[in-house]
């Protein structure tokens, strides 16, 4: 993950910004206070964790890309930022208040070790939120349509619920609760699926260069007949029956929100 990273984290403060209600809704799951110290896992380039301590919570962000941690640390030096991944946070036991862990999970070597990792570093009755899609709610993403190699690629990479939730009742971590999020049209942050109400954002390169599966030179033949597939169809009008005809309830991400056992 770090290799990848490395290489789009040049322009990724550009386009994946902290969007304001995924930090209300992360903060709500959380419930930290000011006394406490929290951690932020796969922080990126912090722009999430730069929200919370903004609002008065100390966090500390851990991330394996010292690249992303470089960006992190030259826009703001009161957080404490760290080396390492959610499998070896490096960290002294029980020694966090609550975990915070975004659009990560997919990223780790191994689901289990990290969550045993991460229970050992949360103190008693301690939090933990997951930020993440499931496949089966990427499923639902009308980008399938003109991207079917870049969705397949990206959900083999996702865990399932069912296999998460496996790993955190191994890791000592028991759900206590879920909360789908459906995208909305002022989405800040430029993540995969930010585009499901304007279609358009796609064409933007520096939007797509922030989002590793289109990033992927693997994907870019595939991405560009897409993309031509795409813009006819937003020109004729086509586009929105085939959005019409991915709608669902399941949600395009979920919160996860755990205890420690």
């Amino acid at each position: 993950m770090e290799i990848k990273y490395d290489k789009i984290g040049v322009g990724y403060n550009r386009t994946r910004k902290p969007d304001t209600f995924l930090t209300q809704r992360m903060l709500q799951h959380l419930s930290p206070n000011q006394d406490g110290i929290y951690l932020d896992i796969g922080c990126g380039t912090g722009n999430y964790t730069k929200e919370f301590q903004k609002r008065g919570f100390n966090f500390i962000g851990i991330d394996p890309s010292e690249k992303m941690l470089e960006k992190a640390r030259f826009e703001n030096n009161l957080v404490d930022w760290r080396l390492g991944s959610a499998e070896n946070t490096r960290l002294q036991s029980n020694s966090v208040d609550g975990i915070i862990g975004s659009l990560t999970i997919h990223h780790w070597t191994n689901l289990q070790d990290g969550f045993l990792e991460l229970n050992r570093v949360l103190k008693p009755n301690g939090k933990i939120v997951i930020f993440t899609a499931t496949p089966e709610q990427m499923e639902g993403y009308w980008l399938n349509h003109y991207f079917p190699k870049v969705l397949s690629d990206a959900m083999i990479q996702m865990p399932s619920f069912e296999v998460i939730k496996t790993a955190m009742n191994f890791g000592g971590f028991k759900i206590t609760s879920t909360d789908k999020y459906f995208i909305q049209p002022d989405l800040e942050d430029k993540f995969l699926y930010c585009g499901k109400h304007n279609p358009e954002l796609y064409f933007d390169t520096q939007i797509r260069s922030g989002i590793s599966s289109f990033a992927s030179l693997t994907n870019q033949d595939e991405v560009e007949q897409g993309l031509t597939k795409l813009r006819a169809d937003i020109d004729s009008g086509k586009i929105e029956g085939i959005i019409e005809n991915y709608e669902n309830n399941h949600g395009d991400y979920m919160y996860i929100i755990g205890e420690k056992l």
